[in-house]
């Protein structure tokens, strides 16, 4: 049976706009029309401009005259509200009803609607605290189909304010967002860390470890956003206000996403910094007066050694010291380089730590990637044991394929590129041609530091940022690398890419991943990148290396950031032979 339409009313945000629609307009509307909107539950969106940007609240009633006619109270006797923002501004409101609606969907439609809002690079402000995801109800089979439905009657009212699906969906935002709706197993570790937090702060508890681990594509950034909004939303609710948390992440553009997340939320309406570099946080906080609680994302790009700006020994430990409670996101396969390497026994010390206190867990579900069991599998037996196994016939939404020549890894990226539902593809590469970003203003013979393989060459990661305007410069000023459009015609690395998402990941396996007597192998001597494959002195004071091992996880990075596809060229030749050969098919 097909779904109906929705019932969706603008009307200005006022209260005689309010009342004429109430006692004339929708009296003018068939008895269906009426019926939805007044006796069914509504989902409605006020909305106005501030410095040119939206920002909107978005709630659901079963009774959308009063619950409005309130909201307008609240207003004329508040002056710090949001809903005086209405009377001083050209607000409108969106009345959005349907015959299916009760009070389980309306709730998902206006959690969703927040998620989407939160997404958009026109929305400087979402109003609301958090919303109430639902769990099983019926019918909510029909919720993806009802909301898609209100989102381009929405949009045909107001590109701006309600642009395409797949653009907010693919947004850096979006995906960190603490509004998605959690698994079981996100939920159930979300809970007992906060259910952690609570003992910590009642009983004056310090130095508290919660040891969260798992994989790339688990899950890791969104319980960790969403654990921390929760444990604010809960402070502002139950009137402890004063409850100090810091979100702590060694990613700039992973920091920059938090910093616009918990701007567009109203976290820094309150607290003027609350996400932190960890050497900041180190030298802006003191274990005589600790935050209440750390939150780690990416914990395994914190430093185990001083370096710079950075004079201690062990960020982890610093930061430790200067919390209540330190939760920490980690993925041992995802270091990069020297500074960041663990001794064995540094790392197992602290997750012991959380696990005598029953405060470990692992993250097993892949939630990234759109691949099936088979194909996980394939990529791990590549990235972690180094073998070529015949790739799977995959029946999932996840393809992977092997090119012979970077030109047409080129051009099959530039196409989905090109295609709205996979614009959010882009080349990324190992770090095997030279890159120095502190040169960049010097008088070189090429104009862009390049990946070049023969007569093929593309620029590295933010080297075209440099021909863009100021005005295009603003325009993409909060975005992440993958989401700036100039940056389809560069090739991205993992300081880049490491903790985002693509639609299609085309990789460039360089020179310094060889296959050899059938494995594959890690050569440290052809990689461009100092910092995985320099010594590291260890706490005996011996040195060693540990380039192989670094370069391995390099290439695991980039192969697990594609949502729905891996497209793969090597310039070993005797790889891509291999890679060809697995694909059971003649060379592309």
């Amino acid at each position: 049976m097909a779904i109906s339409q929705p019932v969706i009313k603008k009307i200005e945000d006022n209260q005689e706009a309010l009342k004429y629609f109430e006692e004339i307009s929708l009296l003018q509307e068939d008895d269906k029309i009426q019926e939805v909107i007044t006796s069914f539950p509504t989902v409605y969106i006020h909305s106005w401009k501030d410095s040119g940007d939206y920002e909107v609240y978005i709630g659901e009633s079963n009774n959308i005259f009063a619950r409005t006619r309130q909201h307008y109270n609240v207003g004329i006797n508040d002056a710090t509200s949001w809903q005086r923002e209405i009377f001083d501004k050209s607000a409108s409101l969106y009345i959005i009803g349907h015959e299916h609606f009760n009070k389980s969907m309306t709730l998902d439609i206006e959690n969703r609607l927040m998620h989407y809002m939160l997404g958009i690079s026109g929305v400087r402000k979402v109003h609301n605290l958090r919303g109430n995801p639902q769990n099983k109800y019926y019918p909510i089979e029909e919720l993806d189909n009802i909301f898609s439905k209100i989102w381009r009657k929405l949009r045909r009212d107001n590109k701006n304010l309600f642009p395409d699906e797949s653009s907010i969906r693919d947004s850096a935002i979006f995906k960190a967002s603490p509004l998605h709706k959690l698994t079981k197993d996100q939920i159930a570790a979300r809970d007992m860390i906060i259910d952690r937090v609570r003992n910590a702060l009642r009983n004056s508890q310090t130095g508290q470890i919660i040891f969260i681990e798992g994989e790339a594509g688990t899950g890791k950034t969104v319980l960790n956003s969403s654990t921390f909004y929760e444990i604010f939303c809960q402070a502002e609710e139950h009137g402890n206000p004063n409850v100090r948390c810091s979100l702590i992440v060694n990613h700039k553009e992973q920091k920059a996403v938090y910093e616009q997340i918990a701007s567009k939320l109203g976290l820094t309406d309150k607290y003027s910094e609350v996400v932190y570099r960890p050497t900041r946080f180190i030298n802006t906080h003191s274990p005589e007066n600790p935050v209440d609680v750390a939150f780690i994302d990416e914990a395994h790009l914190l430093l185990t050694q001083g370096k710079q700006s950075y004079k201690g020994e062990n960020q982890l430990q610093d930061i430790l010291n200067r919390a209540r409670v330190t939760v920490v996101m980690f993925d041992e396969n995802q270091i990069l380089t020297t500074e960041q390497f663990w001794e064995a026994k540094l790392l197992e010390k602290y997750k012991k730590q959380a696990k005598d206190t029953q405060n470990y867990i692992v993250l097993k579900n892949q939630m990234r990637m759109h691949a099936d069991q088979k194909t996980l599998a394939w990529i791990d037996s590549f990235t972690k044991e180094g073998l070529v196994q015949k790739i799977p016939n995959s029946s999932t939404d996840y393809e992977i394929r092997i090119f012979n020549s970077p030109d047409e890894l080129d051009c099959a990226i530039q196409r989905k590129a090109n295609s709205s539902g996979t614009s959010l593809s882009r080349m990324i590469a190992t770090y095997d041609w030279d890159y120095n970003e502190r040169a960049k203003q010097t008088n070189r013979v090429m104009k862009y530091w390049e990946v070049m393989i023969g007569q093929w060459h593309k620029p590295w990661n933010r080297e075209l940022e440099q021909e863009l305007s100021n005005k295009e410069k603003k325009a993409i000023k909060n975005l992440s690398w993958a989401e700036q459009p100039q940056t389809i015609g560069e090739v991205g690395s993992t300081f880049t890419i490491q903790g985002f998402d693509l639609n299609y990941a085309g990789v460039i396996l360089g020179p310094s991943v060889k296959y050899r007597d059938g494995h594959i192998v890690f050569d440290p001597e052809a990689s461009r990148n100092d910092k995985a494959v320099r010594n590291r002195t260890l706490s005996d004071g011996t040195k060693k290396k540990f380039g192989e091992l670094l370069l391995q996880h390099e290439v695991r990075v980039l192969m697990t950031r594609g949502v729905s596809g891996l497209y793969i060229y090597a310039c070993d030749d005797e790889l891509r032979k291999v890679l060809c050969q697995a694909t059971n098919k003649e060379q592309i």
